[in-house]
């Protein structure tokens, strides 16, 4: 008789590569930006084979299906066999326009760009 897998979203969202590390997967479920079918989750929660995860990074949100559960971060190439990207096209063009119409304006001879400058431009994603 084999013990079924209990995997954290916490974990899953971080060894399927939503997010760089756990912490990060974490802040973001705590900010209620992570549901499963619909409902706002904490770091706890258990996925389960068949769950739809949706995950709101402004602008777009990002949604999921859990195929399988894995509980070591895996390559990239795998993780089709873990999860289903079920994101409509319209959703990851948004995430796309706003890098795209985001513009960073430094004056010529400004000199070397401040603490805060650095700070605005990491913002970005530039």
């Amino acid at each position: 008789m084999e013990k079924e897998l209990d995997v954290r979203i916490d974990k899953y969202l971080w060894a399927v590569r939503v997010f760089k590390t756990r912490s990060i997967a974490t802040d973001e479920i705590n900010k209620n930006r992570v549901t499963i079918n619909g409902i706002d989750v904490k770091p706890s929660r258990i996925v389960k084979p068949g769950d739809v995860i949706a995950i709101r990074k402004p602008p777009a949100v990002f949604t999921y299906k859990v195929l399988a559960l894995l509980t070591q971060r895996i390559s990239a190439s795998l993780v089709s066999q873990y999860a289903e990207n079920l994101t409509p096209e319209s959703e990851i063009q948004k995430q796309y326009i706003a890098r795209v119409n985001v513009t960073f304006k430094r004056d010529k001879g400004a000199g070397r760009p401040t603490k805060k400058d650095r700070r605005d431009i990491e913002e970005l994603g530039l």
